[in-house]
């Protein structure tokens, strides 16, 4: 009969070594990846920019939208008239560009982790089905992801737009659908690559049906594709969503937009030196 302490005994231990072997992993990636010294800058950049949105409401000087009738068309402090009380100058009724600046980068991640989310699950999906069954099921998902990509992005965009209406929410999901075939494309060589292998031939002969085959046993081989297709994907979305706010069509006021901000008061970010 086995003892309960020693059964206790034996889970601490495996637990602790599992930890250790995570641990491992992580110092051995941290080690290769800081011997790039561009990839460390590039995270201290994405990470000082995600921070100063995320703690946009606590840092910022001044309330985004409040409106000050003795500093119109503030310049920037390194100019002529600039003052510190507003850093990056104020618009053409008096709000605070750098506090706009910094809420308005909370939207730009939140519409670039809503729109690679959205196409990220539907693309795998998609790749997913027409990699795993192919036939005339893969000729046709690929036929329709083939006419999707025949089109420019932001033309498609603006179209599903148009349709849908302007409006924050429908230009994610415009943008969402313009950049799912990339994943679509992606998953589905990846799943025909893996489908041959040993490890999927020994599934179906222990019986797995084909829903576990292509999640549980397939999909988690074929994520590092889509992992860095996601992270190219991010900047797009908030390029395209920035190239729809400026033709009018993608958030609405009083959303903060940057694209929107510069298509009203172009002519004074130039006046300031290109703000």
């Amino acid at each position: 009969m086995t003892d309960p302490t020693l059964k206790n005994i034996d889970q601490e231990v495996v637990k602790e070594e599992a930890r250790k072997a995570r641990w491992s992993v992580l110092n051995e990636f941290w080690h290769y990846f800081s011997a790039n010294k561009g990839a460390v800058i590039g995270l201290c950049i994405v990470g000082f920019m995600i921070l100063m949105a995320v703690l946009a409401p606590v840092i910022a000087p001044h309330e985004p939208n409040l409106q000050n009738r003795d500093a119109f068309l503030t310049p920037p402090v390194w100019e002529e008239g600039g003052t510190w009380n507003y850093i990056l100058g104020t618009d053409a009724v008096g709000r605070d560009m750098l506090s706009r600046l910094m809420h308005g980068a909370r939207f730009s991640l939140f519409i670039g982790v809503v729109v690679v989310t959205i196409s990220l699950i539907g693309g795998i999906v998609i790749g997913l089905v027409a990699g795993y069954f192919r036939g005339w099921v893969d000729a046709l998902i690929m036929r329709v992801m083939d006419i999707i990509l025949a089109f420019p992005s932001l033309l498609m965009a603006l179209v599903l737009v148009a349709i849908l209406g302007p409006g924050l929410v429908n230009a994610m999901i415009a943008i969402a659908v313009v950049l799912q075939p990339h994943f679509a494309r992606l998953t589905r060589a990846a799943v025909m690559s893996e489908s041959n292998r040993e490890y999927v031939t020994s599934a179906k002969v222990a019986g797995a049906g084909h829903m576990r085959l292509m999640f549980k046993t397939i999909l988690p081989n074929c994520l590092a594709p889509l992992i860095v297709q996601a992270t190219l994907s991010f900047s797009t979305a908030i390029l395209d969503a920035a190239a729809l706010g400026f033709l009018g069509m993608g958030a609405q006021p009083p959303t903060l937009n940057g694209a929107r901000c510069w298509r009203k008061h172009g002519n004074l970010c130039c006046a300031h030196g290109g703000l």
